[in-house]
């Protein structure tokens, strides 16, 4: 029988790539927590991390669908920030409300990303340069929507709600716990009971059917770990104002696209073509079909990234959406997607994406220069895929 130093080896040898990220963004909070003297962990920062992720980390998603089949989205950058314009123009010129305009730019993106699967699965036109060409147009399509005003500024209040406004307390219970945010960690806490539950229910199903499960003793320092981070982030923010929506957002689309890919035909369809595509298609997976979907994916999540970023300003600029095909890439990357495809989990791309977002806010407290900040996200990102590089090499 192993002992728990092996067990412990053994897990962390055969789950390098699934928690590496995680270590990893400990590593930088702690950081950057000793170098600022606290302030990095103060409540009202890691509030404004978790918000300034939330239009990168819906990209980071979808580009982590877009690299698993073995292309990349080079135009949700200037995609987002001119849906976002959109989004502000049908407010501001056009009177339209928030939800409708919120529609229509959903629509639009939905609309772009299969214009751009369509040319990749059709028309055989290498990913690279089918999205290139959106991230000019679109880079294009954002200075003539800006061109008058050059700031159009958005006052639709339910709009600007979006990215500043944070979900509602328990109105009966303000005496109880006073200073945190109650409904914030009752959240968090069903949250927390959720994970274990599933987690517990999905290994006794795995064992039932004869699968290899990782050992008890490491399954609960597992659920420790994810459950001790999962309420600190829940208490640190109830220590502010609680859960913000854009937060909201971003946990929905991560639960919606972690059960798609995890739980559905369409997932295992998609990591069945990018494991490869020959194969898919001799298995009679519409390979066409998939491109087109997960394209389309992208679009929509650029719509809703622009949005976000939209609300968060309370306005569109000239210069929205400016690197943030390269964050959400980097995120994903960061996350263990694999260059050669098949392989990254939609939840390691979100926390990608918080490691390029704390990166930057962590320098940003600690007034490092601009330079210096690309310079070092830039060995970041190399680092990362070297680790990819070699975590496969060694698997083999």
């Amino acid at each position: 029988m192993k002992s728990f130093y092996e067990h412990l080896k053994d897990f962390l040898r055969e789950n390098v790539r699934d928690y590496a990220m995680f270590i990893a963004l400990l590593a930088i909070m702690l950081v950057f927590a000793i170098l600022s003297g606290g302030d990095f962990l103060l409540p009202v920062n890691i509030s404004n991390l978790v918000d300034q992720t939330g239009y990168i980390a819906v990209l980071s998603i979808g580009e982590t669908l877009i690299i698993v089949i073995r292309h990349i989205d080079l135009s949700v950058g200037f995609l987002s920030g001119f849906l976002g314009a959109i989004a502000a123009i049908l407010m501001q010129f056009h009177h339209f409300s928030a939800f409708t305009a919120i529609l229509i730019v959903l629509i639009l993106g939905t609309l772009a990303g299969l214009l751009n699967g369509s040319m990749v699965a059709y028309l055989r036109i290498p990913a690279f340069v089918a999205t290139l060409a959106g991230w000019l147009a679109y880079r294009g399509a954002l200075l003539l929507a800006t061109k008058g005003p050059g700031t159009i500024i958005i006052t639709n209040k339910t709009f600007n709600a979006i990215g500043n406004d944070f979900i509602p307390d328990i109105p009966f219970l303000q005496n109880f716990m006073p200073g945190f945010h109650k409904l914030t960690i009752l959240i968090g806490i069903i949250g927390v009971v959720f994970i274990v539950y599933f987690s517990l229910k999905n290994r006794n199903e795995q064992a039932r059917r004869g699968f290899d499960v990782i050992p008890w003793d490491m399954f609960l320092i597992k659920m420790v770990f994810i459950s001790g981070l999962l309420l600190y982030l829940t208490f640190t923010l109830a220590r502010y104002r609680g859960i913000s929506w854009t937060f909201v957002i971003v946990l929905i689309v991560t639960a919606v696209y972690s059960f798609i890919t995890n739980r559905t035909v369409l997932g295992r369809h998609i990591y069945a073509v990018g494991g490869n595509p020959e194969a898919a298609a001799l298995s009679g997976i519409d390979v066409n079909k998939i491109t087109l979907i997960v394209f389309a994916s992208m679009g929509f999540l650029s719509g809703l990234s622009g949005v976000l970023f939209a609300s968060r300003l309370q306005s569109a600029t000239t210069t929205a959406g400016t690197l943030f095909e390269l964050y959400a890439i980097a995120g994903a990357f960061i996350g263990g997607v694999s260059a050669s495809g098949g392989v990254g989990k939609v939840v390691n791309s979100l926390i990608g994406a918080f490691v390029m977002t704390t990166l930057t806010n962590g320098m940003n407290l600690l007034g490092v220069d601009i330079s210096l900040q690309y310079i070092i996200l830039g060995l970041v990102l190399a680092a990362a895929v070297i680790f990819d590089v070699a975590t496969r090499s060694r698997g083999k």
